[in-house]
């Protein structure tokens, strides 16, 4: 019994703590400043937590590519191969051997050879293996006499239509403009996005590219224009030429933004005379892959409406 009236004068001194009328709140311009101050106070808090999980996200990212792209290195040491020229480009070449083996090369970032290499010539090319058992890194290529080749090497080429797409793959990766599309969902508030981007570079290094994009995003109550020039930067993990490669990239973020929340019967959807302007700092990762294809994850700081998390999904042309 003296446990029930504990319990019930406990209950009993909450309630009357509840209904009993508190001191009230200070107002004023001092209470004001104090509650703005702790609302910056949560608001950055919170895009500290977001930019804390799109690095994670992107962290997870890197770590499923090194998982499922990088295979053991094997045969690191270079060897030499001696063939006949039978497609040249800006970065890549493709010989046929003496047994009519045909390899294709990726030129290594300090490789010496000559201004051009003609259809049909003869060369020694010193090569290194890299994470694709059918492509070798080129570090040094001499053009021979003809006679340091077997007449093997003069029957017509059939280059595989495995070597012709990594070929292409390549070539497109190393153009210096590129145009794309991607699409995507973003996170507070909740859109979906599409938008158009273009890459220009290599600039001021191997690695930096310049990156403007435009992004259309609409949502339940939120509609969104976003201008992004950004600057990436790829990271060394993988040669330049690999199947794929990571980058980060930061930049910053013009946006225009219309909210409403009523839903007019009469009125169109999107108005873009309502729209009001919001600049942010966007940083950015992502895995871009030889093929074109790329995935990338954003988050939006030092903005009031803009997107804090986005994911897209895009194609380099």
């Amino acid at each position: 019994m003296r446990d029930v009236k504990m319990a019930i004068l406990a209950v009993s001194i909450g309630a009357g703590f509840v209904a009993y009328p508190q001191t009230p709140a200070k107002t004023g311009p001092k209470a004001n400043l104090a509650a703005g101050k702790e609302l910056d106070w949560r608001i950055l808090m919170i895009r500290i937590r977001q930019v804390v999980r799109c690095s994670l996200a992107f962290l997870c990212l890197v770590s499923v590519a090194l998982l499922v792209g990088v295979q053991p290195a094997t045969g690191q040491e270079d060897a030499t191969f001696i063939g006949t020229v039978v497609s040249s480009s800006r970065s890549t070449l493709t010989v046929q051997g003496s047994d009519g083996r045909i390899q294709f090369f990726t030129f290594a970032p300090e490789v010496r050879k000559p201004q051009t290499i003609a259809v049909g010539s003869e060369v020694r090319v010193t090569s290194s293996a890299t994470d694709e058992p059918n492509v070798r890194s080129a570090s040094e290529i001499t053009v021979l006499p003809t006679s340091s080749v077997g007449p093997g090497a003069a029957q017509t080429p059939v280059i595989p239509p495995e070597v012709r797409h990594i070929e292409r793959d390549i070539e497109r990766s190393a153009r210096r403009y590129q145009v794309g599309v991607r699409a995507g969902v973003a996170l507070d508030p909740e859109l979906i996005l599409i938008g158009l981007n273009v890459q220009v570079g290599p600039i001021f290094s191997r690695d930096v590219y310049f990156r403007p994009n435009v992004e259309f995003g609409i949502g339940e109550v939120t509609a969104l224009f976003a201008v992004n020039p950004e600057v990436i930067y790829r990271l060394p993990l993988s040669s330049r030429q690999g199947r794929w490669s990571t980058y980060v990239g930061i930049g910053p973020g013009f946006n225009f933004i219309h909210q409403n929340f009523e839903r007019g019967t009469g009125s169109s959807r999107i108005d873009f005379g309502q729209f009001h302007s919001d600049v942010g700092l966007n940083i950015l990762g992502g895995i871009r892959y030889r093929s074109g294809m790329f995935t990338e994850i954003k988050t939006s700081v030092y903005t009031q409406s803009s997107p804090t998390f986005r994911l897209s999904i895009g194609y380099n042309f």
